[in-house]
C-alpha cells in the first residue's frame, strides 16, 4: 500500500517489478490469513481484516505524507504523539471504567512506546525520506511477520499452521522478487 500510495501522492513510478512483488508478498499474508485457503477468502474475523486493511491505508498515507513534513522527524513524531494522548486518554475515560493500571501493564506500555511506536517510527520516517523511491522498502515490512512469528510460538504459545509457513514463504519469494529489481539498478 505504501508503494501504490507514493504513486499517488509523491508522484513516483513503480516498475512490473515493484507491482509483481506487491502483489506477491499480499497474496503471501491472503494465505496466512485464511489458513491456506486463498482463494476461499474465508477468513476468521471479517471485521478484524477490514480494520487491517483499513489500518494499512491510513498508516500508509501517513507515512507518505510524512515525508514531504519539513518538520525535523523526532519533533514531529513527539508533536503527533503528544497530540494524539490527549484524544486517547478522553477517549478512554468516556469508555472504559476507572481504574489504576497494573504495573505490568504500565511497563507493557512503556516498552510500545518507546521501541515500538518511538524509535522504530523514527527509523522508519529517515528510512522512507532519504530512500529514492519508497517501493524500494516499502516491501521490507513483510519482514516484520517472521518476528511476529518467533514471539507468537515461543511466548505466546500459539500453534503455527503450515500455512503460515507457506504463507512467509510467499512473502519471502516477494522480497526476492523486490531485491533482485533493487540489485539490478545499482
Amino acid at each position: 500500500m505504501l508503494a501504490f500510495l507514493s504513486v499517488i501522492f509523491l508522484k513516483q513510478k513503480l516498475t512490473l517489478n515493484d507491482i509483481i512483488a506487491g502483489i506477491v508478498c499480499y497474496f503471501g499474508v491472503l494465505i496466512i490469513s485464511t489458513k491456506g485457503e486463498p482463494f476461499s477468502l474465508n477468513f476468521s474475523n471479517m471485521d478484524g481484516v477490514m480494520l487491517a486493511l483499513l489500518s494499512t491505508v491510513l498508516w500508509s498515507m501517513y507515512w507518505v505524507l510524512n515525508t514531504k513534513s519539513k518538520v525535523d522527524s523526532i519533533v514531529g513524531l513527539f508533536s503527533n504523539f503528544l497530540i494524539s494522548m490527549p484524544i486517547i486518554i478522553i477517549y478512554y475515560l468516556f469508555t472504559q471504567p476507572i481504574e489504576l493500571p497494573s504495573l505490568t501493564g504500565l511497563l507493557a506500555a512503556s516498552y510500545v512506546g518507546i521501541f515500538e511506536m518511538g524509535i522504530t517510527f523514527f527509523f522508519w520516517l529517515k528510512a522512507m525520506q532519504h530512500a529514492i523511491s519508497t517501493s524500494k522498502i516499502a516491501n521490507l515490512i513483510f519482514i516484520s511477520p517472521f518476528i511476529s512469528l518467533i514471539f507468537i510460538y515461543f511466548i505466546v504459545g500459539e500453534t503455527i499452521y503450515p500455512s503460515t509457513i507457506v504463507g512467509l514463504t510467499t512473502i519471502v519469494f516477494g522480497l526476492i522478487i523486490q531485491q533482485l529489481k533493487l540489485s539490478k539498478t545499482k
